[in-house]
């Protein structure tokens, strides 16, 4: 497409970004070859721009810009246009140096994740909580890219993520209730020398019942070969003073215990780490939720523009932006990716209790694609356990708490 200016006055601010403004630099520019702003103006201007995007004070300001460019006999139709870009631009523009900072790390960031994705994915893990996503959907999304994330396991497991043949160990900072001191301890014992079993890395550890038993409800017992349940029991065991019963029972008795099921073991990981390196818990659903015709998020590609569709998900991230109108926009998470959903002011009005107190959610709505994105439009929307019709066969629906998210941050 040509470039095209507002003015030809300002085709020397925005020649080098092709007719667009990109930075507050050139908005502040504008102002003052076109409404003939003072330097002192300008700087108004820009602190109404990083004020907290003040669009009270960007309002004040516009009556101003109008009658500096009359007196410069500019035309209603440019003048709306450069009110426009100057208006709408500073409520989310950057100064220059920002923009390229920003750029820079993007870019480091997408070619590490690109080329070393376990070290990329081990890093931003550690940084936690810096970042966007929670650890448990970066986990999700290094498995769907073809990287290995192995269990927490006190045999592998240092205090932070590690690099591991080519994949991520997942870090015992993870374990919630586990103190970093704990930590620390079994990985300097580690370190030291094989852990033999949960005895040997009690004492060695100095670890205290409770202690064990985060551990064992993490799954990170699993390397001494023992089942999750079968780890509860011999901990349970060693946390109780001797006596005559146990001494009847040898060392290594089975457990009563019943064994978790694979949904049970999907719950477990979310409630004792907040995240599982096993199945999405949305794949323990998935048979009755497509016998009732909800699309997973990579079916949603497959289907035309406009088709009214269901999906379903955990709900990773919830956004209201002040630019967007009372327009609240979900990213929803399966097994197979993610989709999102768009939900109109009225209908969150209707529907927050659902929309904001469930982990997960079913939408309907039309399917929009627009530009290489895809969305849901919202209609309707569901709990798992009421779209289900009672308590599914899986694994209960988790709390919003239990499914960490980003919420209108």
């Amino acid at each position: 497409a040509p470039v095209e200016y507002p003015h030809p006055c300002l085709e020397p601010i925005l020649k080098r970004t092709l007719g667009v403004p990109l930075f507050q630099e050139q908005l502040l520019r504008i102002a003052m070859v076109a409404a003939g702003f003072t330097g002192g103006e300008a700087e108004e201007l820009r602190r109404a721009m990083g004020f907290k995007r003040s669009v009270e004070r960007m309002e004040a300001i516009e009556s101003r810009l109008r009658a500096g460019m009359s007196e410069r006999g500019i035309g209603a139709e440019a003048q709306e246009q450069i009110v426009k870009s100057i208006t709408s631009f500073a409520l989310y523009g950057f100064p220059e140096s920002h923009a390229a900072s920003f750029a820079l790390i993007a870019y480091a960031s997408a070619y590490l994740k690109a080329r070393h994705p376990a070290a990329f994915f081990a890093s931003i893990l550690n940084a936690w909580p810096m970042g966007f996503y929670h650890p448990a959907t970066l986990v999700k999304d290094a498995q769907r890219h073809g990287t290995r994330v192995f269990a927490i396991d006190v045999l592998s497991s240092g205090w932070k993520c590690r690099w591991e043949r080519g994949g991520v160990r997942l870090g015992l900072c993870f374990v919630q209730g586990l103190s970093e001191a704990t930590g620390r301890r079994i990985e300097a014992e580690q370190a030291a020398a094989v852990f033999r079993d949960a005895g040997d890395l009690a004492r060695r550890a100095r670890l205290r019942p409770d202690e064990l038993t985060l551990l064992a409800q993490a799954g990170a017992l699993a390397g001494f070969g023992r089942t999750r349940r079968e780890a509860l029991w011999q901990v349970a065991k060693l946390a109780r003073p001797a006596g005559p019963l146990l001494d009847e029972l040898p060392a290594d008795d089975p457990s009563p215990l019943p064994e978790m099921s694979p949904e049970e073991e999907t719950a477990a990981d979310y409630s004792a780490a907040q995240m599982t390196t096993g199945p999405h818990l949305m794949e323990h659903w998935r048979g009755k939720l497509a016998a009732r015709g909800v699309l997973a998020a990579a079916e949603l590609a497959r289907r035309p523009d406009g088709e009214r569709v269901k999906t379903a998900g955990a709900v990773i991230v919830r956004q209201r932006p002040g630019t967007a109108k009372g327009f609240v926009f979900l990213t929803l998470e399966d097994e197979t990716g993610m989709s999102q959903a768009i939900v109109r002011p009225d209908l969150f009005r209707e529907n927050r209790s659902v929309l904001v107190g469930s982990g997960t959610l079913v939408v309907e709505g039309r399917l929009q694609k627009q530009d290489g994105t895809l969305s849901v439009k919202g209609e309707r929307f569901w709990t798992l356990q009421q779209f289900l019709g009672g308590r599914p066969c899986g694994p209960p629906d988790p709390p919003a708490e239990t499914i960490p998210s980003h919420d209108f941050r």
